[in-house]
């Protein structure tokens, strides 16, 4: 790797330790939103550094949709025990059995959208006054206008127009009671900077990254991991083939890719041949031009 790489990664490792650093200096309980992906293990790993020897100040707070992958939750599990950290699992699938929210039905039915109340929910009972995310602002136009700090009201709701300045790294974590803040210490990041960190790291990730054979089907160009919750048309049919995921959600929101890629190496690589976006293959992003800012508005990651 050449030393203005290893630079650069190192210049964005510094920003995001010392957000991270004052997310524990100004909050007096935070959580890392943890959801098995890339960003958020490498989130885990800049914790980790920042306050070595120490363990972490950070529970890890998971939405559960009741539709993930198993390869996800299996890797979530064994990270929890290796780091002897308190894990806190909000459930969908609970928020749906007390009426919370709607279970949508269909063909394009997702548990996306239902996330978000069980997530506001899971931030009250905890009383979490700061929630870590992974996002970045290369990911998703509506992502692009966050801070560092991104204050949410008492309603868990976001206002765009409405933002505090970050002025030379100086963040305002002041808030009224009933309110907390998301922070994303990865905002300058791209997914290349992600792969390129994890490869100078040596960072374990979980093997859906990787290529695998899986049954997929093809849905207006996408390919879709079967699972017993998805309902196929009458003309998609079960077909074997050789995927990877390049980001990680809910299996029915998850778009495959067609891969070879074995090692890091492979996935650097191919992610710099693409001129698909991360998110390009993600069906909760398609439903309307304003999808992703829409969802955050009323309280989304």
């Amino acid at each position: 790797m050449e030393n203005y790489t290893l630079n650069h990664l190192r210049e964005l490792e510094a920003e995001s330790i010392y957000v991270m650093r004052e997310v524990a200096a100004q909050f007096e309980n935070p959580a890392l939103l943890f959801s098995g992906g890339k960003d958020s293990i490498v989130m885990v790993h800049l914790a980790k550094k920042a306050f070595w020897p120490a363990r972490m100040p950070f529970v890890l707070l998971h939405i559960d949709t009741g539709h993930n992958f198993q390869e996800t939750l299996d890797f979530r599990d064994e990270l929890v025990a290796e780091l002897s950290v308190r894990l806190v699992v909000g459930s969908v699938e609970e928020s749906i059995k007390k009426g919370r929210v709607q279970d949508e039905t269909g063909y394009n039915a997702s548990r996306n959208v239902a996330q978000t109340t069980t997530l506001l929910d899971a931030i009250e009972a905890e009383k979490f006054d700061a929630a870590i995310g992974g996002g970045r602002r290369d990911e998703e136009k509506a992502r692009a206008k966050e801070r560092f700090f991104s204050h949410r009201d008492e309603f868990g709701q976001w206002d765009p127009k409405n933002q505090r300045p970050e002025l030379w790294n100086i963040f305002n974590g002041r808030k009224n009671m009933g309110e907390h803040f998301r922070v994303f210490p990865l905002s300058n990041w791209t997914e290349m900077d992600v792969w390129q960190y994890i490869y100078m790291e040596n960072i374990a990730i979980p093997s859906l990254y990787y290529t695998h054979s899986r049954e997929v089907f093809n849905r207006d160009g996408v390919w879709l991991a079967v699972a017993p919750f998805m309902k196929l048309k009458p003309n998609e049919k079960i077909e074997v083939k050789d995927v990877r995921c390049r980001t990680i959600g809910d299996i029915t929101n998850t778009g495959l890719y067609l891969s070879t890629a074995n090692s890091i190496e492979d996935i650097i690589q191919e992610v710099a041949a693409t001129r698909i976006t991360e998110r390009g293959m993600r069906a909760d992003d398609k439903r309307s031009e304003s999808a992703m800012e829409d969802r955050k508005k009323e309280g989304y990651f």
